[in-house]
């Protein structure tokens, strides 16, 4: 797996504490260990914690139970998303300065009704690569003074990433280096089908699309290992990072553990967690074979 010459490799698994971790966890924890060591570099444990919602100390604690279980403990003290909301509003405000966002007022029940009325009347809307519809035009081409308006009256609004004046601005093609399934590749990067990202909500200080390349950086990621379910999203991580001038991990996607239906495993599935596994005797060797390595 290439990396930076002279740059001693840092992978990391970055779960989110709003449940117990899966087999499917285990796999991506597994991977990006066995990875770090025979590379002889470091694997680090993120928190994914910034949705403080869903989020729950509780659920923090039962997923670094279950790693250290496994053997998979981090191997410097973890780094808590809820702890550096400071750097991804730092962040947002530098592309806030470059013209690169905007605020977006309209609700969620706003956007499927004007989706619903052009898709009854005959056109389909365009979606993103997983399939939900792409954000509408009209709180980019609302003007100026409507904006100072709204924001002055403290109306709920998220911040979107401007795509086109982004595209724009770089003025270059995207690519990034990808080493998983069957070879390394450079894989074109086309973060265009994905409309005009949420960038920050009023209920969250940051998306996992801002936060996860501030973090990446911050730590010295040289190596992202994740399921293929994040393939798709590599495109717009790249274009973030270009624009706030970050620097560049390899990508590695690997296979998902699917259930017996084909689908991604899920936490709301208690048959396929790892505390429920091993309260009925698993060890961590038969979860390795579970998980087929």
């Amino acid at each position: 797996m290439p990396h930076r010459s002279g740059q001693r490799p840092v992978f990391r698994f970055a779960p989110s504490p709003n449940g117990r971790l899966h087999l499917g966890h285990a796999l991506s924890a597994h991977l990006n260990h066995s990875m770090a060591r025979e590379m002889g570099g470091l694997y680090l444990v993120r928190i994914e914690d910034i949705d403080a919602t869903r989020s729950t100390p509780e659920n923090e604690a039962a997923i670094l139970e279950d790693l250290a279980w496994l053997g998979l403990s981090s191997d410097a003290p973890e780094r808590r998303q809820s702890e550096h909301l400071a750097e991804y509003e730092r962040a947002l405000d530098r592309l806030k300065d470059m013209g690169l966002v905007y605020p977006a007022f309209l609700s969620r029940g706003e956007v499927k009704a004007i989706v619903r009325t052009q898709e009854e009347g005959g056109q389909p809307w365009p979606r993103d690569p997983d399939g939900a519809p792409l954000y509408p035009d009209a709180d980019r081409l609302r003007d100026t003074r409507d904006r100072a308006e709204r924001l002055a009256r403290g109306e709920k609004h998220a911040w979107r990433l401007d795509m086109a004046k982004a595209l724009a601005l770089l003025d270059r093609p995207l690519f990034w280096m990808e080493t998983g399934e069957r070879w390394p590749a450079q894989i074109p990067a086309n973060p265009r089908t994905w409309g005009d990202v949420v960038l920050s909500r009023s209920d969250a200080p940051s998306s996992y699309t801002l936060s996860v390349v501030v973090d990446d950086a911050a730590q010295g990621v040289t190596h992202v290992v994740r399921g293929r379910d994040l393939y798709h999203a590599t495109a717009v991580q790249r274009l973030l990072q270009e624009l706030l001038g970050l620097p560049e991990p390899v990508y590695h996607h690997h296979r998902l553990v699917l259930d017996a239906e084909g689908r991604k495993l899920s936490k709301s599935s208690s048959s396929t967690a790892l505390a429920e596994l091993r309260d009925k005797g698993a060890t961590p060797s038969d979860i390795l074979r579970l998980i087929g390595v």
